[in-house]
């Protein structure tokens, strides 16, 4: 089945009928959730034509038709982007994303005292400042490893530090979901999820869920082996002219006490500050 239709299918699933105000009728169902008739009959769509969109063969649909059926599965407006970009997909979106950043945007994150980290295409991590290396210890990682998707589910610390693991790993897979859609035609985010598939079983669990979700705020709450438990916010910024990159700041409410865990962690980093910033301006490997 088509991405498209694997999508389709698995937010059909979620929907049940008295959901949408069908009746039940008492006959049991073969599948979970709507029909594919139902859905047709709830979006003014012929059943032929909604089975050809879900087989993948639905082309030139209309914005009107894709919003109607994400009007019937109910789906969130990442969702209906989502569904717009597998019906529609983009031509030559590839491009490679830059190893380095620029000289001013590295200034700006050593001049944060919070943490902060700046990642690129396939969620490689490729600089950071020293608050954010002594809070998760990018410097300690072989640079295969400075990847939050391979941190996560192949590193042995990335399961350590991550004390809501199995809520972090459903984020990082519907963040990657999402980009596996807009750039279709990306070798190295390809082959990082193969290799996730391949090596962790969970990883492979979540793919087949197709949720997507942007990476804009939240929570994160770490377990950090010298200073215990850091319960952050984090909020994720796109910097100027770097459509590519995405710069990642955990923040701690004043006087909390992950502020005060935290300020003891950095005491000491002032004088590593260069050092930091000198590792993380180096190029990070390709993922194989």
């Amino acid at each position: 089945m088509s991405e498209l239709g694997e999508f389709l299918r698995q937010r059909r699933a979620r929907i049940q009928p008295s959901d949408v105000g069908l009746p039940e009728l008492g006959r049991r169902r073969r599948v979970p959730g709507l029909r594919r008739e139902e859905v047709a009959r709830l979006a003014g769509v012929s059943v032929d034509y909604y089975v050809r969109l879900e087989q993948g063969r639905g082309t030139g649909v209309s914005a009107e038709v894709l919003d109607a059926v994400a009007r019937v599965l109910r789906l969130d407006a990442t969702e209906r982007g989502h569904l717009h970009t597998l019906a529609r997909p983009p031509r030559d979106t590839y491009r490679r994303t830059p190893r380095r950043i620029r000289p001013g945007l590295r200034l700006v994150l050593d001049s944060m005292a919070a943490p902060v980290f700046v990642l690129g295409r396939c969620m490689d991590v490729l600089a950071w400042n020293a608050a954010a290396d002594a809070v998760v210890g990018f410097s300690e990682l072989p640079p295969r490893e400075r990847n939050m998707a391979r941190h996560a589910f192949l590193a042995e610390r990335g399961g350590r530090l991550y004390p809501e693991f199995e809520r972090v790993a459903a984020e990082t897979v519907t963040y990657l979901r999402l980009d596996a859609a807009r750039y279709p035609d990306d070798p190295e985010l390809a082959a990082l999820v193969a290799e996730l598939t391949a090596g962790s079983p969970l990883f492979a669990e979540l793919w087949a869920r197709h949720g997507v979700r942007e990476k804009t705020s939240g929570r994160k709450l770490l377990l950090h082996p010298r200073v215990g438990e850091l319960d952050f916010g984090y909020e994720t910024l796109v910097p100027p002219g770097e459509p590519g990159l995405l710069l990642v700041v955990y923040t701690a409410e004043p006087g909390s006490a992950t502020a005060e865990r935290l300020a003891a962690l950095t005491a000491g980093t002032a004088a590593a500050a260069p050092a930091a910033s000198t590792a993380a301006a180096a190029p990070t490997a390709v993922p194989a």
